[in-house]
């Protein structure tokens, strides 16, 4: 079977909640990196025979994003486009689904990439269909409907949301307030530390933003990393939860932003003129309890650990999504592995921010130009998922 592999990973900047992206739809963040991926590396537009992308607040302003961002993009139309969500694994389970179409032969050239525009979800209404004759109508914040809808509260009983199963996590291994609060300084740090000496230059690509007077601005830089953040500034912030840990500044951010890559297969790379900078080696998901969703990547990792035969020994850098500080930190002890020379250098959702759909192709992203800049090796990617998942995924990087 041939392997997958993954040419031009690009991002936007991580635009945060209502702020500089607010103007941008959802179209058009995924045009703008599918734009430059095909630029990047220089493929034909004609062979591109699809366009999987990942969104987790879907909207029937942009049905079937795949689809919408191919032909917002400019391309053939005969290049078909799909739409798929695993929440804050769907970037990745995108990547993964492109890979597995070119590993199969159902094609030869896919772009896989994720885009979420927080910014702009909606609320709705679910009984005003056929009217409501009296009485009133609730408007629900699809934002906040879609963490207290991730399971059936049947079977699992009421969870208020992510940040609930967060405290879950901090009860179960102890974790306490001093520790998420440092686990969060070193992130806006990291991250901080990482635009300074210019990690993000070659993957980060600009994006036009109208204004209501004067010229379009262009976006090209993560706007939620605070560099001055301190363990007394977040000291000061009051927890989300009573008795709890988790505070505004210690937890993933909301965000807009767009990722994408090209994926081809192997024995195709000479014929198309395109050079990889990394193969997709493997990768798993697994279900875990909704109520300790954080601690998905525990099972995912070692479930795909198993299945390559590797181990901590094989990985030079590992991404692990900060849903939460306190989440990130249990599943350090929950793998009993915890080398911060290794993990997260540059920053992750405390500081990038977590714009759902594209969160798993923007880290698959700053995962593999870093490894490139060091000279190759292999990285781990893993992040856990609302609902109670848990997904994991190993590049090697040429």
């Amino acid at each position: 079977m041939s392997r997958a592999a993954i040419i031009a990973p690009v991002r936007t900047g991580v635009g945060a909640f209502g702020k500089s992206l607010l103007p941008v739809s959802v179209e058009q963040l995924g045009a703008a990196v599918v734009r430059a991926v095909i630029e990047r590396s220089g493929i034909d537009p004609q062979l591109i025979e699809d366009v999987v992308f990942a969104q987790s607040y879907a909207s029937s302003e942009t049905p079937c994003v795949g689809r919408w961002v191919a032909l917002q993009a400019g391309l053939p139309i005969h290049t078909a486009g799909l739409q798929l969500d695993r929440r804050c694994g769907g970037g990745l389970q995108a990547i993964a689904t492109a890979a597995m179409m070119v590993q199969t032969g159902a094609a030869d050239v896919v772009i896989a990439g994720g885009v979420e525009s927080m910014s702009n979800i909606e609320y709705y209404s679910t009984n005003m269909r056929w009217g409501a004759r009296t009485g009133n109508t609730t408007f629900y914040d699809r934002l906040d409907r879609g963490r207290e809808r991730s399971q059936p509260e049947e079977r699992f009983g009421y969870i208020s949301g992510m940040i609930e199963t967060a405290e879950n996590v901090a009860y179960r291994y102890g974790i306490t307030r001093e520790e998420a609060d440092a686990f969060a300084v070193r992130s806006h740090h990291n991250a901080a530390a990482a635009w300074e000496r210019g990690a993000f230059d070659n993957e980060v690509v600009p994006v036009s933003v109208p204004q209501r007077k004067g010229d379009p601005i262009l976006f090209a830089r993560d706007e939620g990393i605070r560099p001055d953040t301190s363990m007394e500034t977040l000291s000061n912030l009051r927890p989300l939860m009573k008795d709890g840990i988790t505070t505004a500044g210690n937890a993933s951010q909301q965000n807009d932003a767009a990722s994408a890559c090209l994926i081809v297969s192997e024995d195709k790379l000479d014929e198309y003129g395109v050079e990889p900078i990394a193969f997709l080696e493997g990768w798993a998901a697994v279900g875990c309890e909704p109520a300790e969703m954080g601690l998905g990547p525990v099972p995912a990792v070692e479930k795909l650990f198993k299945r390559a035969g590797r181990g901590w020994s094989d990985i030079d850098l590992v991404e692990l999504n900060e849903a939460f500080a306190a989440q990130a930190l249990g599943v350090l002890r929950g793998w009993g592995w915890e080398d911060l020379d290794r993990l997260n250098v540059n920053g992750s959702g405390i500081s990038l921010g977590h714009p759902v759909g594209a969160t798993g192709v923007r880290i698959m992203t700053t995962l593999l130009h870093e490894l490139h800049r060091r000279g190759g090796g292999r990285g781990l990617e893993t992040m856990c998922i609302g609902g109670g998942q848990g997904m994991a995924a190993l590049f090697e990087v040429v």
